[in-house]
């Protein structure tokens, strides 16, 4: 999924006068504004630390240009802030204030304003604010936006109340997810993409007076008190003082229920009073109010009884508390009926609104209010990528995610939320979870059972945390080693692909469905459907990305045996939902052109719905509508006629959830239509057994980053590991060597783990529990010196190893040239040559795709593709110190120059550095006999063939593939490359003499 982000100085701006000043008018009703910025010259065009205004971009071309102009018709003073931009990606500008004084204090003020001048583009503005941390690039950013649907200056007034936390990025991991308002770092316009346009701003001021109650408030335990017929509800009301002081007043809470689809006298007792908190009341203090409901035995809907509170003396409750009277009696209630019947009787009795709700998916961090949940129905939430709570715990999930599904008990129907995540290589958005390797490193692995195993572990711990559904496995078939979710996908093969899918059963448990209401089981998704990982280089017109939701262009036969088959696999195994992709399918011939997948009906509702067969439901990809062509009412329709049933429309769902109903009630989305996708995602939610257990069930917590998950981690890990070179036998090592460690990924988690690994981009450091690959070695009794740079002594020891490779990135922001590339850095290089021109060496490559190393190959000893391999290093030493033989093969083929890519397995011109399916093994001896013995082992495959015997097929293969690698040695000729690699595919696909036949071609070719 794509996070459009700020990856540049997305900050906030800043003060020029002094605003501790700001109480002079503490004693009128309407205080005068307090400036923040005149844009009179005052605040030069700088950066941190000091007080300045900056610009930033996603590329050279989208900063705008900004100036200080003189207009007479300025709102205030002589001057406005003017510029003009072209921006492609994203782009804007910064005031911070200095760092290296104190944070500005706004909490006494309402809001922020500032004159634009429209241009009545009707395009939105984002602007934010930055609160708290050690300095404006350190801080939190909060945002909201406006609309240019206005000509000439008007004045933008924004209370504080509407800015929301930002979760698609921030400089920081989380400060405390609070906007304080005592410690204000600056502001930032974020200007509209796509078009060229100029803008002009004046007078940034502070407005208004804070409430005067805000020291005091009055809160209640909860938003929701469901309760059976009969049952009382009990509402805790607390009052509670900024820094803990007892009250100075006292606060008064008057009460009165009414207002609800409850009926007094019928389903519950009215009553109505007062609580009072009297002055040098501790702050905590608790009072109880008690709501009384009455049995009621005709089957009715729930009902809600608001409690109204009036405060007097303290800021009230952000909303009125609800108590609600369960749902009873209905036949989708009980859970002895078949789900088709439960399925039937709910969609029966829901509105077109409560139709539209359950097909939309909000990001948690993107509700103007948690009562949105049940005010518009939702029917999902997720989290992206770095969206989590603070602090980033199980508990904290749990207890967040179960607050959120308390939300939907006040609808009418209690039809509960289905929360989501990227759990792409264990629960990775949680620190201290188990983390896998990437897909790239599994599918390098071979091994169906372990992927199993990684699906298992990972599923036990998101749904240990409350979460049902996520958003994985990656079925991509990665063809060009540029795009950056390469390292997402299996591998370069189909067949390998599918291979990999049992993932999905250790995920969802049983095809039927019938494990997925297990407390460590989850709804599984396969993504993304179909072609993103066929993308043509520069096809793509997403920001700066190169080549990540770009176009694919094939013919039907490659679509089907390439792309589509991984997919046909996940949907025979029960696959639970499909996330459609951003990029467009050209199919040759069909004169359509490139048409975005979101788009696609052909494909959503012919292909997987229709011949495929799938009962699951389509979710969309991140704002992926925004990307379709027309108006926002013509993105509705087209997406949800392709066939995509719920929308993932992460701060938008307001707007989807009303358009959609209004195409609706105009007759231009089917009423068949929307029947169809919300039943499908009802089926899922009876499946996991949400309408009797909504929420969390934390039995599992304690098995979260357990030994016996990090083992199933460090075995992927060790299996993952590709020697694809081991001139001398340098490897494995032995204890008693002397040990000369270097690289930039020796020692750094974060670089280990790569990207979506607590944040959307992953980032280098140590931010999850976890042990790098020198950490291993030492454990492993290793006898090991450090330097990460080769700059201490070489001389006296055994053996190197370099740990070199990549940092973290994700999808298209790690696309190559866009920023990136497929080559070592140069200290990474510099380490290399001096370590292996100094003694017998061994490279490690860390990195979620081949990088280009044919140019050292002469000086490397042993050359290791360790990929991605996650948390567990000591899987790594396992291999390295001779624990675990290597037995990895490359999902991937090796290319020796960026010019080959696109280079693929089965290519008519196939000459790599080294191909698919290459890996050397150690502790396993080679057969000797050569061609004799490979006519014995073509004997052996035939028959395992006949009889059907994949293990036998396998073996057969894996002992030829030996024979054949060490005859070819270090550099295998292209005449031993394609044959070795298309054998691999043929094993994978079952046809074991074939393959045979292969690796004695490959075998004669070496001579």
């Amino acid at each position: 999924m794509r996070r459009t982000a700020l990856l540049a100085s997305a900050a906030l701006l800043t003060a020029l006068i002094p605003l501790t000043a700001a109480g002079a008018a503490s004693g009128a009703d309407d205080p005068a504004p307090v400036p923040v910025d005149r844009f009179e010259g005052e605040v030069p065009f700088a950066a941190q630390p000091a007080d300045g205004i900056f610009t930033w971009g996603g590329d050279a071309d989208d900063p705008p240009a900004l100036r200080l102009a003189d207009r007479p018709d300025a709102p205030e003073g002589a001057k406005v802030l003017t510029g003009t931009y072209d921006i492609s990606g994203y782009g804007g500008f910064t005031h911070d204030f200095a760092a290296d004084r104190p944070a500005h204090d706004w909490s006494a003020y309402q809001g922020i304003s500032f004159w634009w001048d429209g241009r009545n583009n009707g395009r939105k503005t984002a602007f934010e604010i930055k609160d708290g941390g050690t300095g404006g690039e350190a801080s939190e950013l909060w945002t909201t936006s406006f609309t240019d649907d206005f000509s000439g200056w008007k004045q933008i007034r924004i209370p504080f109340d509407d800015f929301t936390y930002r979760t698609d990025y921030q400089p920081v991991g989380g400060i405390d997810h609070v906007l304080g308002l005592t410690q204000m770092w600056g502001y930032a316009v974020t200007l509209p993409v796509g078009v060229q346009g100029g803008f002009a701003m004046d007078d940034v001021e502070l407005y208004g007076r804070a409430d005067q109650s805000r020291r005091a408030s009055v809160t209640t335990d909860a938003a929701v008190y469901p309760v059976k017929g009969g049952g009382t509800a009990r509402v805790g009301v607390t009052v509670a003082t900024t820094g803990s002081a007892p009250l100075g007043e006292p606060v008064t809470v008057a009460y009165i229920t009414g207002g609800g689809t409850a009926v007094p006298g019928s389903d519950y007792t009215p009553i109505r009073g007062t609580l009072t908190f009297p002055a040098g009341t501790p702050s905590g203090a608790t009072r109880t109010i008690e709501v009384r409901t009455l049995r009621n035995r005709t089957a009715e809907p729930a009902g809600t009884v608001p409690l109204a509170l009036t405060v007097t003396g303290a800021k009230a409750p952000a909303e009125t508390p609800q108590v609600v009277v369960d749902a009873h009696g209905l036949p989708y209630l009980d859970s002895g009926l078949p789900v088709r019947r439960r399925v039937a009787d709910l969609l029966s009795r829901m509105s077109p609104e409560e139709k539209a709700g359950q097909m939309t998916q909000a990001e948690r961090a993107g509700l103007t209010t948690p009562g949105d949940i049940a005010a518009y129905g939702l029917g999902s939430l997720l989290s992206g990528g770095g969206s989590t709570p603070t602090p980033n715990t199980p508990e904290a999930w749990a207890q967040m995610i179960d607050s959120f599904q308390l939300r939907s008990r006040a609808t009418r129907f209690q039809i509960p939320l289905i929360y989501g995540v990227d759990a792409v290589h264990g629960h990775n958005n949680l620190a201290g979870a188990t983390v896998m390797p990437h897909n790239i490193g599994i599918g390098a692995t071979r091994d169906p059972q372990l992927a199993e195993k990684t699906g298992a572990v990972t599923a036990s711990e998101v749904r240990a945390t409350g979460i049902p559904w996520d958003f994985a496995p990656c079925l991509c078939v990665s063809r060009d080693e540029r795009w950056g979710r390469s390292y997402e996908s299996f591998g370069e093969d189909p067949a390998l692909v599918q291979s990999m899918e049992t993932v999905v059963q250790g995920l969802q448990g049983r095809a039927d469905g019938r494990d997925l209401s297990r407390d460590d089981k989850v709804l599984a998704t396969a993504k993304h459907f179909a072609g993103d990982g066929g993308t043509a280089y520069g096809s793509s017109t997403t920001g700066s990305y190169t080549i990540d939701q770009g176009v694919t262009t094939v013919t039907r036969q490659q679509l089907d045996a390439v792309h589509l088959a991984p997919f046909r696999t996940a949907v025979d195994r029960g696959i639970g939902s499909v996330m459609p992709s951003y990029s467009s399918l050209d199919i040759l011939g069909d004169g359509r052109g490139p048409v975005k997948m979101h788009a696609r009906g052909d494909m959503i509702n012919g292909e997987l719905k229709g011949r495929m067969g799938f009962d699951g439901f389509v979710i969309s990809d991140w704002n992926a509508i925004d990307q379709l062509p027309g108006d926002y009412g013509s993105q509705v329709r087209t997406a949800v006629d392709a066939g995509v049933d719920m929308m993932m429309v992460p701060y938008t769902y307001k707007d989807f959830r009303s358009t959609l109903v209004d195409e609706v009630r105009a007759g231009r989305i089917t009423e068949r239509r929307i029947d169809d996708a919300v039943s499908r995602i009802l089926t899922q939610k009876f499946r996991l057994g949400l309408f009797e257990h909504p929420y969390a069930d934390t039995r599992g917590a304690a098995a979260i980053g357990s030994a016996g998950h990090r083992a199933v981690a460090r075995q992927a890990a060790a299996e993952s590991q590709v020697l694809l070179k081991n001139a001398g036998g340098v490897l494995p090592l032995k204890k008693s060597q002397k040990v000369y460690v270097a690289g930039s990924n020796a020692d750094d988690l974060g670089n280990q783990t790569g990207g979506w690994t607590l944040t959307w981009q992953g980032q280098s450091g140590t931010h999850t529990p976890g042990t790098t690959v020198l950490q291993a070695m030492r454990k492993a009794g290793g006898d090991i010196t450090y330097s990460p740079t080769a700059s201490a002594p070489l001389t006296g020891y055994d053996v190197g190893v370099v740990v070199v490779g990549e940092t973290p990135y994700a999808e298209g922001v790690g696309d190559v040239g866009n920023g990136h590339d497929l080559a070592l850095s140069a200290a990474d290089r510099a380490a290399v040559d001096r370590v292996c021109g100094a003694m017998k060496c061994a490279v490690l490559i860390v990195s979620g795709r081949p990088q280009l190393i044919g140019d050292r190959l002469g000086e490397i000893d042993a050359l290791v593709a360790s990929w991605l391999p996650g948390t567990e290093g000591n899987g790594i030493a396992d291999v390295l110190y001779g624990r675990r033989p290597f037995t990895g093969q490359l999902p991937v083929t090796w290319p020796k120059s960026e010019a080959q890519l696109p280079i693929n397995v089965g290519d008519a011109s196939y000459d790599p550095q080294f191909p698919y399916g290459w890996g050397l093994t150690t502790l396993t001896r080679v057969p000797a006999g050569g061609l004799t013995t490979l006519k014995a082992l073509t004997r052996a495959a035939s028959a395992a063939e006949r009889a059907g015997s994949a293990r036998a097929g396998r073996e057969t293969v894996t002992r030829a593939r030996l024979i054949v690698q060490q005859k070819a040695g270090p550099t295998p000729a292209a005449a031993v490359s394609k044959p070795f690699a298309d054998a691999d595919h043929l094993l994978l696909t079952g046809r074991y003499t074939a393959a045979l036949a292969e690796l004695t071609r490959a075998y004669r070719a070496a001579d």
